[in-house]
């Protein structure tokens, strides 16, 4: 099972797969600087801003409700300990 870090991170690099981005094109797309998407990657970062999710958004030309109506958010781990 995944948290809602790794399942972010698997729906953007599905994405950037579907579109053939490079993570630097994603930044540029979006308006970000590539270390921002590539510390949102890294795996050792525990949380993810929904503002740069929506940033991303918008650069791959999705809304919220898009990015998160895919089925990897279905099934993710409880949060609360």
């Amino acid at each position: 099972m995944m948290n809602v870090k790794e399942a972010v991170v698997a729906r953007f690099q599905e994405l950037m797969k579907e579109k053939s981005l490079k993570t630097n094109e994603l930044a540029n797309v979006s308006g970000v600087t590539p270390s921002s998407v590539y510390s949102m990657l890294d795996p050792r970062r525990k949380e993810v801003s929904v503002n740069l999710i929506k940033k991303l958004c918008d650069g791959l030309e999705i809304t919220l409700g898009e990015f998160f109506s895919a089925a990897v958010f279905d099934d993710l781990d409880q949060e609360i300990q």
